[in-house]
């Protein structure tokens, strides 16, 4: 069992440059090659970034996404981008921020590999650990919608069964190439916790427990038989312009994602009281590793280092410590737009992630 200590969920914030050269090639103004240079670029400085930060676990910053989920929709045919149900993120202050989700809306066909390219290009740029996100049965499940959705999928669960297999081959294919460390990300469950979204599920015809049930079996599936691979799993509330759509912690379905899914670390959100105690965790099997999301991609203020060493005293008290790791609590830009920080708040907050790990870790006499 891998336990790395210190890891990063996934995206980091895209710098200015890149996102007006996305903005050009919609435009059809910036051509596919130089963009892809420009690209390059952008995941070159990100694995810079998150080596001087003494990150163990790599990603490239999910630059080549326009967001966390757009690896699917953009290389697999068949989904309306924009076209699903709309989710409103909030935060503390009382704003409010609309995202309308993909769509299904015709059978799932390949335009392209979802992640090969992040992946072989990510690999040959570090000689750290690498690992690339993919997306969770429960959180593409999201996507079906009974009116939208029926002309290509009489079901949702015909639906998710394309999903599964898509996103096999995907794996198969990272595996063969060398991959080592997957996350299946999945916001979708920790949605499960907030009983306004899950009554939205029941108007729109899902009973929430059932369907948490068959997505753990689904994203189950997925992973399966994948020898020499880690599979984590990340669970938040939303991650949006520093705003989040759920609140709750984690018991409502601790049970069931800890004791049935089979993931080997659970990378879980953390950082404020909006994720509840650490409880729930007594429910981890003995061979799986926590990944404490205690520092916020959401706020700029810097975390103090003694209050993060603090917390994970108390996780230790329902994880051992040795099957423990720290992380930040969600990606930078889950959506392209990013969080409200600014990439020397990124620079701060990852760096705390790393020296915490060696603080908690690393022996004394090692240092």
């Amino acid at each position: 069992m891998h336990v790395w200590r210190s890891d990063v969920v996934g995206s980091l914030l895209r710098p200015a440059w890149l996102q007006e050269a996305r903005g050009q090639v919609e435009r059809g103004t910036l051509a596919a090659a130089a963009f892809k240079r420009i690209e390059d670029r952008a995941v070159d400085e990100a694995v810079a970034l998150q080596e001087a930060a003494g990150l163990e676990v790599i990603t490239d910053g999910e630059m080549r996404r326009y967001a966390f989920f757009g690896h699917l929709i953009e290389a697999v045919e068949g989904f309306d981008r924009e076209g699903g149900w709309s989710v409103t993120f909030r935060d503390a202050e009382g704003h409010a921020a609309p995202l309308r989700r993909p769509v299904v809306v015709g059978k799932l066909a390949w335009r392209r590999q979802m992640s090969v390219e992040e992946f072989t290009y990510l690999r040959g740029r570090t000689t750290r650990q690498v690992k690339v996100t993919l997306l969770s049965a429960q959180q593409a499940a999201a996507y079906y919608d009974p009116e939208f959705s029926k002309a290509a999928y009489a079901t949702r669960d015909a639906y998710l069964a394309d999903l599964v297999d898509f996103t096999r081959r995907e794996i198969a294919e990272l595996v063969r190439l060398g991959c080592e460390y997957i996350q299946i990300d999945a916001p979708q469950y920790a949605a499960l916790l907030d009983e306004t979204i899950r009554e939205g599920y029941r108007q729109r015809g899902s009973d929430p427990d059932r369907l948490l049930d068959t997505c753990i079996e689904l994203d189950n599936a997925i992973i399966d038989g994948h020898p020499g691979v880690t599979f984590g799993i990340h669970i938040c509330r939303g991650n949006h312009k520093s705003m989040f759509y759920a609140s709750g912690g984690y018991d409502r379905i601790a049970e069931h994602i800890f004791r049935r899914a089979r993931f080997q670390r659970f990378l879980l959100e953390y950082d404020d009281e909006r994720s509840g105690t650490f409880e729930p965790l007594r429910h981890v099997p003995d061979d799986r590793v926590v990944v404490l999301g205690l520092v916020s991609s959401k706020k700029p203020e810097l975390e103090a280092a003694a209050e993060l060493e603090r917390r994970i005293a108390e996780a230790s008290r329902y994880v051992p410590l040795e099957r423990l790791a720290i992380s930040p609590q969600c990606g930078f830009a889950s959506t392209h737009e990013g969080n409200r920080l600014t990439p020397d708040d990124q620079r701060a907050k990852l760096e705390l992630v790393g020296r915490t790990a060696r603080a908690v870790w690393t022996p004394a006499s090692t240092r």
